[in-house]
């Protein structure tokens, strides 16, 4: 799987528009989390609707944007991008690109962003053999965009020859790779994510800096297997991912109350959310004033998800994830016993490099039997080799 999968689909004004809408399918199909940014000409060959409805966005065609912050939606969208492609890519628009116009929201995009650009060209034969536009596609090229196709074969005027635009199964497999397979396809699976809330008081509370992204790219990876996704999640600033009930809570006492409501259900469980060890005996009712020069605040255990998981009758195949800072791999044997897991993923959260926040990181896999280190790599490639690895053994039951 490719690491980069924000794609920002833009498509020009050419007949092959009528291809965008099943390569935004097949980018989804492969993880991409899509965008689509359309000229006014393409409007005349598509409507934004269709492109909206295939994505689950609204599309962009302002250069200027009143909704957007600053009213510059252009920048904010060119940062979002890790990839964009341009398909079809008329020959108009390529002159235009090569050339370093920004006249439009498209090609404004193209000069403020630094994601890995691509082309997939979409014109008449002549207009394809013609040496402006090879000067152009090599001024391109030499810049570091990406040219994809063009395909031979019939085209709308009637010739026969190089300028069809590459099929959308193609230039996404360029783009994404093959995706992942469909492994859990009928399956349900039940995780959690993200920091739990204690609260001392109504403004203050116990937590942790768990960011959340490992069970949100968790999700999506046991999504794109074509599994059944429930998320409970605590406290984060995360969209959704599309096609994955998210349930939101605070205290590990909410997380395990809602768990237990969807357990019954559950082929797999994953357990990805820090939850708090401990919880103030009493919460305040209001704020705790700063009169004094020190507090004691007594603390209780809070309930252990994972075990109580594991150890319910005829529990689901469980994965649990032990954060340590320190003898990480000696930590979670002890965890993956203690707790009667199938399986625990280790990962280390200590210093900058640490996995909470980043979107990178590296972890190693225990089971009963054996330990599998997995190179460092974005958290979405993780979750697909973490699955991998979880399935084979659920099979194996």
């Amino acid at each position: 799987m490719r690491k980069n999968r924000r794609v920002l689909v833009g498509i020009t004004g050419g007949i092959a528009a009528y291809k965008s809408p099943d390569l935004v399918r097949r980018l989804m199909d492969r993880g991409g989390d899509v965008r689509v940014v359309m000229t006014e000409a393409a409007c005349e060959f598509i409507t934004p609707l269709t492109l909206q409805a295939v994505s689950g966005h609204p599309v962009h065609r302002c250069l200027l944007d009143a909704e957007a912050e600053s009213g510059m939606g252009h920048i904010e969208l060119a940062r979002w991008a890790e990839i964009m492609v341009i398909a079809p890519g008329t020959a108009n628009f390529i002159a235009s690109m090569a050339n370093g116009k920004a006249d439009d929201l498209l090609t404004s995009l193209i000069l403020a962003s630094e994601a890995e650009i691509a082309v997939a060209p979409a014109m008449n034969r002549q207009m394809w053999q013609n040496p402006a536009t090879q000067d152009n596609l090599q001024t391109l090229r030499r810049r570091g965009v990406r040219i994809i196709g063009p395909a031979e074969g019939g085209q709308a005027c009637g010739e026969v020859g190089l300028g069809r635009m590459s099929e959308p199964d193609e230039i996404a497999r360029e783009l994404l790779g093959d995706g992942v397979p469909k492994l859990l396809t009928g399956a349900c699976i039940t995780l959690t994510a993200g920091p739990t809330w204690e609260a001392i008081d109504p403004v203050r509370g116990i937590t942790n800096r768990s960011s959340g992204k490992m069970g949100f790219a968790l999700a999506e990876a046991a999504r794109d297997f074509g599994a059944e996704v429930t998320l409970i999640s605590g406290p984060v600033a995360l969209e959704t991912p599309s096609g994955v009930e998210r349930i939101d809570v605070v205290s590990a006492q909410d997380m395990l109350d809602r768990v237990q409501e969807h357990i019954g259900n559950t082929d797999m469980f994953i357990g990805v959310a820090a939850v708090s060890d401990y919880r103030p005996v009493l919460s305040a009712e209001n704020k705790i004033k700063k009169d004094r020069d020190s507090m004691e605040l007594k603390l209780i255990r809070t309930p252990d998800i994972l075990r109580s998981v594991a150890e319910i009758e005829n529990p689901p195949f469980t994965v649990g994830f032990a954060a340590e800072t320190e003898r990480i791999d000696q930590h979670a044997r002890s965890k993956l016993v203690s707790k009667k897991v199938n399986m625990i993923v280790a990962n280390n959260v200590a210093g900058k490099e640490g996995a909470f926040g980043n979107d990178y990181n590296t972890v190693t896999v225990h089971t009963h039997d054996k330990s599998m280190s997995i190179d460092r790599n974005d958290k979405y490639g993780l979750s697909v080799k973490i699955l991998e690895i979880a399935v084979s053994l659920w099979k194996k039951q």
